[in-house]
């Protein structure tokens, strides 16, 4: 190869280098961006998940509270319950995935029954008969507080599931990256290398001149 050839490959090289590595850097950068937003995301869909896990628990056990105490925690309970409903408006915009829908709709159904049934157990209480009253809070609320339950554990779960799925990916795209970059500036070192060759010819090739 001629000096000259050797030059316009070195010129060819600075131009095209540079833009290689930004080029790779970016897409390495932008994918890592894109796996953290997703863990990010699974994070915030857990939360929600776990909380209204714990909103369903908790709303059950101030019912019960109440129906023993002669209604003294009943504004415990509606405000426990309201959290359960604005929770579940929550989940069911976030959550909109094949396995998470039904789970939705099973404790969105479950509760909708659970508080039909407790207006009739409240007007038993404030009637004078607390004896109905805890015959449902301990008979058919049971039961739709252990479908919320399940549905609620059921939701959770798959979010922590997610959640482990989205960081392998996060790391394994990191990896990645991290080669790719290594790559890259193993490429610059080529580069450097042939760019001092080159100069060392020119140089060789104007003292000869001389």
């Amino acid at each position: 190869m001629t000096i000259r050839a050797k030059l316009y490959a070195a010129i060819a090289l600075t131009v095209l280098g540079p833009l290689v590595t930004i080029g790779v850097a970016l897409q390495a950068f932008g994918a890592l961006a894109d796996r953290f937003d997703e863990v990010s995301r699974r994070g915030s869909d857990q939360a929600l998940a776990l909380e209204l896990k714990f909103a369903v628990t908790d709303a059950n056990g101030w019912q019960t509270a109440y129906g023993y105490d002669g209604g003294r925690s009943r504004g415990r309970f509606v405000r426990s319950s309201d959290a359960v409903r604005r929770l579940l408006g929550a989940a069911a915009v976030r959550f909109g995935e094949p396995d998470e829908q039904p789970l939705v709709r099973r404790i969105r159904t479950s509760f909708a029954a659970f508080m039909r049934l407790d207006a009739v157990a409240y007007a038993a209480l404030r009637t004078g008969n607390p004896a109905r009253t805890r015959r449902i809070f301990l008979g058919p609320e049971i039961g739709h507080f252990e479908a919320m339950a399940t549905a609620a554990d059921g939701l959770a779960t798959g979010q922590t599931r997610k959640v482990a799925a989205s960081r392998r990916a996060f790391a394994d795209e990191r990896r990645g990256a991290r080669r790719r970059l290594v790559a890259v500036g193993l490429g610059a070192g080529v580069l450097i290398i042939l760019l001092l060759v080159t100069a060392q010819d020119v140089a060789r090739a104007a003292l000869e001149r001389r």
